[in-house]
């Protein structure tokens, strides 16, 4: 059974529809997100009982040193090793996922994410050293990396190109359903009063890594995929017409043909996308998921508990606080679903920069005034705190949270569509390393100042969109092409090789 209306691009029509078929393959293969974002949540790190077993000098600053700033008493190399281990992980592992996505489709990467991650949650939980705990979470960067890597394609890829925005939004919401399960299992394990309660935290990543690895072994291959691996194209189009609900595909099979053959030409894609031709696409891969980390969002998602307790509230209402905040994060990424593309890219990018950018300089304003390197602030002032973070949180998850994910992955034309992905998740780890890496002594040397910081990256990154991310909305993923060309800026650097390309195909 199939429902929706014919899939109208520019230059070309599409038919189709969702199909129950593309839904049911998209909600399993976007349980990948659900694992990235409980790693993100499971905020075990503000634990006492998990502080005093793996980090005690942190426990002892924690506890008896009142002479030590508040901004400073979670400031320890060894903790932040621990949270940013993950992402070095994943760095080195989505170049190998690159090669596996391109050579052996999205669906094996997408499984061998789910084993990694599998494999990572079993050893955290059973950890009884912190060199077995890093271990795990390296384990549990390798399943980030290839479910990163693979997703987004798979997920753009299996969209007819009206409704892409919204599914392909559907990895971050599966981010935020994800942090928003790991923050409300926190909350009840911190209440064991034996202190093992970080185990089961950890432990439990491992429901959603066996639903994603048993659920990989029944994904569909994507018609892009089957087409760039294969000169059996009638398998393709078979797929193709299951996918789009109808038997008259062949407009886009021609599209996903011509890419195709495109691509096969290509021997080194890592090299291929330096050339001009490629050079918005590149800027984006690097440019989109490097903003998207300066939004400082991590710093709320990796160390919102600790940032809690450092304005004064205690272990279990900082934990209370982290689920309100992962609420309104998941909310708000089902806002932008239904909204995307409708709206468009770039307006919920810069309604999104001016919420964010309002919200973090309010922070760090009420911080700067009310918080002191002793004592505690007033709970009023906490609270207010915590609702302007909620505002931030909100701005984050209907823009820089899905679109850093969705714009990347609907770029790229075949031919360096999987290095190009591994460059955006790359940068995405790399930047998502330093700040894990740096956050705590940053917040120890910033102090409120940590927030304008940020603030400032987030105008910048507003006006970049402004000024030079086109409009993707509804454009067919094998023609976008055709947004860059019409660009102010960037057609002055591809128009000329874009009219060669137009005269052949004429």
């Amino acid at each position: 059974m199939a429902v929706g209306l014919a899939i109208a691009g520019e230059g070309r029509q599409y038919n189709g529809r969702i199909t129950r078929f593309v839904v049911l393959s998209c909600m399993m293969a976007a349980m990948g997100g659900v694992l990235f974002g409980y790693d993100i949540g499971t905020a075990v790190t503000s634990m006492e009982s998990f502080l005093k077993k793996f980090f005690p000098e942190v426990y002892t600053r924690m506890k008896k040193d009142i002479n030590i700033s508040n901004y400073c008493k979670y400031d320890s190399q060894l903790l932040t090793s621990f949270t940013s281990s993950l992402y070095v992980a994943g760095l080195v592992a989505t170049f190998f996922a690159s090669w596996v996505t391109r050579a052996l489709g999205r669906k094996p990467s997408i499984l061998a994410g789910g084993a990694a991650f599998l494999a990572g949650a079993a050893l955290g939980g059973a950890a009884f050293n912190v060199y077995m705990l890093i271990l795990g979470r390296v384990l549990l960067g390798v399943g980030v990396g290839f479910a990163n890597q693979a997703v987004p394609l798979y997920l753009s890829e299996m969209a007819p190109p009206k409704y892409r925005g919204a599914i392909n939004n559907g990895f971050q919401f599966s981010i935020g359903i994800g942090a928003l399960s790991a923050n409300i299992i926190n909350f009840g394990t911190e209440k064991i009063k034996a202190g093992w309660g970080w185990r089961i935290s950890l432990a439990m990543a491992a429901v959603p890594a066996s639903i994603l690895t048993l659920g990989a072994f029944f994904l569909p291959e994507t018609p892009n995929s089957l087409i760039q691996r294969s000169s059996d194209h009638h398998k393709a189009k078979q797929m193709l017409q299951r996918v789009r609900g109808t038997n008259d595909v062949q407009a886009e099979l021609d599209d996903l043909v011509k890419a195709s053959s495109i691509s096969k030409t290509i021997e080194h894609p890592f090299k291929k996308i330096l050339e001009r031709k490629y050079r918005p696409q590149l800027v984006m891969a690097v440019a989109i998921p490097f903003f998207q980390q300066v939004t400082g969002i991590n710093v709320i998602a990796f160390y919102a508990p600790i940032l809690f307790r450092t304005i004064g509230l205690g272990e279990s209402a900082s934990l209370l606080s982290a689920v309100m905040t992962g609420i309104v994060g998941t909310g708000s990424t089902f806002i932008s679903m239904l909204i995307v593309d409708k709206l468009g890219r770039r307006a919920l990018f810069i309604i999104g920069g001016i919420q964010m950018f309002i919200s973090q300089i309010m922070v760090g304003g009420i911080m700067a005034a009310q918080l002191g390197d002793q004592g505690g602030i007033g709970k009023g002032y906490a609270y207010l705190v915590l609702i302007l973070i909620e505002v931030y949180v909100a701005g984050f998850a209907w823009s820089w949270g899905p679109l850093g994910w969705l714009v990347p992955s609907e770029i790229f034309p075949m031919e360096i569509r999987s290095a190009g992905q591994s460059i955006t998740v790359a940068v995405s780890f790399i930047f998502t390393f330093v700040i894990a890496q740096t956050f705590l002594a940053m917040l120890c040397h910033f102090k409120a100042g940590i927030f304008f910081f940020f603030g400032v990256w987030v105008v910048v990154m507003t006006a970049f969109v402004y000024f030079l991310l086109p409009e993707t909305k509804n454009m067919p993923i094998e023609q976008m092409d055709r947004v860059w060309r019409e660009h102010w800026f960037w057609k002055g650097i591809v128009g000329e090789v874009s009219q060669e390309c137009k005269i052949e195909a004429t």
